[in-house]
């Protein structure tokens, strides 16, 4: 006899009543919050350097600091972003809410096709968009992966129920995904513990073309088998070999945090208590283990955690599952982006949250094309409007004691690094009472020219 505890959701991936209401209002949410935070700008100016030059440039061409030798993978994202950021910063704003919205809707249907009801799915999408919400909601280069990782879920799990030739679709998403942001890396470690501990025993041929295929294409760029050298300066540069900026660890301390801490202690819990296959719960694991290290890991472990989670709470609930049309979708994306649209004519400044234009012509005034040295996040805007500065993101584009000493600054930490750092600056710019604000006041070299919009432009004592 069937248990008739359980809830059997239909198996045609159409979006529920409630599903639908909890994705639009996620993502009107995030657009409350919507920010243009570090790690985005960077990738405009060098977008907008390669259509200037018609080439791929050496190194970062608008830091003083040497970066010559630089494998620049993401190419194809830098392209995008500057496009996107053409009409000004609403456009990388606005596409950031509409992948919001698809990675969701992913996330969404994956749930329903594992047989999760739609109250037990929209359940689980809210406390993944609850737990991520600082990832749906800061605009950074990241935002590629958020749409990308769902795709390569639902496609491992297709698989996993019915093995076919499909799978190799997973080899040209893995190419696409390496053009645009790092993140790639963990599309590949999930995608070979599903070949690994799951496909390999029923299809050992086939699975070990895959795998090999798959690590292949994640050099399909421009970069080619430099890539190899790429990932390794991301995976060992100064601020993840600290665990500071993008690679601090979870802080209990910081809401966002708080709410991926609580989020996702619940996900996790759910997602194995539904007895999982051996590859999903050797990804959650690995996940788990990468968010605790670093806190931008985690908006990849709810993901992976929301299908199983929201399958483990339908064998609890006795909530009847709704057929509504196919057209769902597309109305609640109508009324997300004219929602966002509304939130986001309110909130200007999550439209300038990286420096005013009145700071940036001052600093261009100022600078007169001598190297700015400038803290996060206003530097990369700088950057972007063709500000010469010495360093940046991508961090990992120069050498070590660069990086070393850029993060001293920031940091305001008194150390040889940062003081030969700020002796060879003419102009630098610090956001008012900073850390680094505190650095710099103490350098009798460095006097305070203006203050603009929060932030504060020191210039050298002639």
């Amino acid at each position: 006899m069937p248990d008739e505890s359980v809830v059997t959701a239909p198996r045609h991936g159409l979006l529920g009543r409630s599903s639908a209401m909890v994705i639009v209002f996620a993502v009107l949410i995030s657009a409350r919050f919507a920010i243009v935070g570090a790690d985005t700008y960077w990738a405009v100016a060098l977008g907008r350097d390669i259509v200037r030059a018609g080439a791929i440039p050496d190194g970062i061409p608008f830091a003083a600091a040497p970066s010559a030798g630089w494998p620049n993978v993401p190419v194809l994202g830098e392209l995008i972003f500057a496009g996107l950021a053409q009409p000004g910063p609403v456009g990388i704003v606005a596409a950031q809410l509409v992948v919001d919205a698809v990675a969701l809707v992913l996330l969404a249907l994956g749930a329903r096709r594992a047989g999760a009801s739609d109250v037990a799915t929209a359940v689980a999408v809210a406390l993944t968009a609850i737990g991520a919400l600082s990832a749906l909601a800061s605009v950074k280069m990241q935002l590629f992966s958020l749409a990308l990782f769902p795709v390569l879920l639902l496609l491992l799990r297709a698989d996993h129920r019915r093995p076919t030739h499909r799978i190799w679709w997973v080899v040209l998403v893995i190419a696409a995904w390496g053009n645009v942001h790092g993140a790639v890396l963990l599309g590949v470690a999930v995608t070979g513990a599903y070949l690994l501990f799951s496909r390999l025993r029923h299809r050992p041929v086939e699975t070990l073309a895959i795998g090999l295929a798959s690590l292949v294409a994640v050099a399909a760029n421009p970069a080619l088998f430099q890539t190899v050298h790429y990932y390794a300066g991301v995976l060992t540069n100064e601020a993840a070999r600290r665990g500071t900026e993008l690679w601090a660890r979870p802080n209990p301390g910081n809401l966002f945090d708080l709410l991926l801490i609580g989020a996702g202690v619940v996900l996790v819990v759910l997602a194995l208590l539904s007895r999982p296959p051996l590859w999903e719960v050797v990804s959650i694991l690995g996940l788990l283990v990468g968010t605790v290290s670093s806190a931008r890991h985690g908006v990849w472990l709810l993901m992976v955690c929301a299908a199983p989670a929201a399958l483990r709470l339908s064998r609890r609930s006795q909530a009847p599952v709704t057929r509504l049309s196919p057209t769902v979708p597309l109305v609640a994306g109508l009324v997300v982006l004219l929602g966002g649209a509304g939130l986001l004519w309110t909130r200007q400044d999550a439209l300038n949250p990286s420096g005013s234009p009145e700071l940036v012509n001052a600093v261009k005034s100022v600078a007169q094309g001598e190297a700015v040295l400038a803290d996060e996040p206003v530097v990369e805007s700088l950057s972007a409007e063709g500000v010469r500065i010495w360093l940046s993101n991508p961090i990992d584009a120069f050498q070590q004691s660069d990086q070393a000493a850029y993060l001293d600054f920031a940091s305001g930490a008194v150390t040889g690094n940062s003081e030969a750092l700020l002796d060879a600056a003419g102009v630098v710019v610090v956001r008012t009472g900073g850390p680094a604000d505190g650095l710099v006041s103490t350098d009798a070299g460095l006097a305070p020219d203006r203050s603009v919009a929060g932030w504060t432009v020191y210039t050298r004592v002639r």
